[in-house]
């Protein structure tokens, strides 16, 4: 059922993969190095784009950024996910002599970091998650500052495989490696999240609330009957627990009221019918339980910050452009 929802979550989201954005550049070094990024750098950190990872292929480094308590320890199949950070620090590598200062290479067309890939040394998948403005309601108030997936944790492995075939697509030159490269970055993605889930503690926030074993009941009514006018009373009686404490437990674990939830998930969904849709307006306000078209379109406007007409519009140009790149 976690699963469920969380794909039912990205859905929302809609992560976007592509090449340039998923997996964005690396670093293949032998022998003591260091590598230090801030957001004035295009190669992990570019303006807009708050959320990045450095997943460890082979070797080891410890990775330091601002407003976090000392450095993590990155061991193969390692991923670390920066939310809103400014600056990254990395540094690996053994021997003698001082560390050479490196930067994170664009892309993985380098010969040598390709050929990085069968030699020793380290080896470090660096990129961003790119995200409309769900993602941003959603998994950017659902992570911390940074998040450290241990692949130690995971017994399935299904991690290190994933890291595994998304370098080898990457730094191949098979036919469809574009596609299967969009295909292996959303599915890293799950598997982080998952991780994470299961490593955890989770912040107030929906990723929390999805695992919430009691809440699960209530949820599972609002997901499915957005258009319905839920009542505390029905949803707490659902969840079996007294009115208070159903509410009281919900604001804890998902950080508003149950109402609020359900408010800010049916505009979540107005955004993704308004992408991807054709739906008139005033039919998908009576979908998601508004009693007029104005009302709906007065609530879109208080969360979103423009009419659904033009987020529509908007939103559609901003998809097209993503898809012709």
């Amino acid at each position: 059922m976690v699963d469920d929802q969380l794909s039912e979550a990205l859905d929302l989201v809609e992560v976007r993969g592509v090449v340039r954005g998923m997996v964005s550049s690396g670093i293949g070094e032998r022998g003591p190095w260091v590598a230090r990024v801030s957001t004035a750098v295009p190669l992990t950190s570019s303006a807009g784009f708050p959320l990045k990872f450095f997943a460890m292929v082979r070797g080891r480094a410890r990775l330091s950024t601002d407003g976090v308590d000392g450095p993590i320890e990155l061991v193969p199949g390692d991923v670390a996910i920066l939310n809103g950070r400014t600056w990254v620090q990395i540094e690996g590598g053994v021997g003698d002599g001082p560390r050479r200062e490196i930067l994170p290479e664009v892309g993985f067309s380098s010969a040598r970091l390709i050929g990085a890939n069968s030699g020793v040394g380290d080896l470090i998948v660096a990129g961003r998650v790119e995200l409309n403005q769900a993602g941003d309601a959603l998994l950017l108030a659902a992570l911390p500052p940074l998040g450290h997936i241990r692949a130690a944790a995971d017994p399935t492995g299904a991690m290190g495989a994933r890291l595994h075939w998304l370098f080898e697509e990457v730094t191949g030159t098979r036919l469809g490696s574009a596609f299967a490269i969009r295909q292996h970055g959303q599915l890293l993605l799950l598997e982080v999240l998952r991780a994470y889930v299961d490593q955890a503690e989770l912040p107030p926030g929906w990723l929390r609330v999805l695992t919430d074993e009691r809440l699960r009941p209530a949820l599972r009514l609002m997901h499915a009957e957005p258009g319905k006018h839920w009542g505390l009373e029905e949803l707490a009686r659902e969840a079996a627990m007294s009115r208070t404490t159903f509410a009281e437990r919900f604001r804890t674990v998902a950080g508003v009221p149950p109402l609020a939830y359900l408010s800010r998930w049916r505009m979540l969904l107005a955004r993704r019918a308004l992408r991807v849709r054709d739906v008139p307006v005033q039919s998908l306000a009576a979908e998601l339980g508004y009693t007029s078209e104005s009302a709906f379109s007065n609530a879109f406007k208080r969360e979103v910050g423009e009419s659904p007409l033009h987020y529509r519009r908007r939103a559609r140009g901003e998809l097209a452009a993503a898809r012709a790149q």
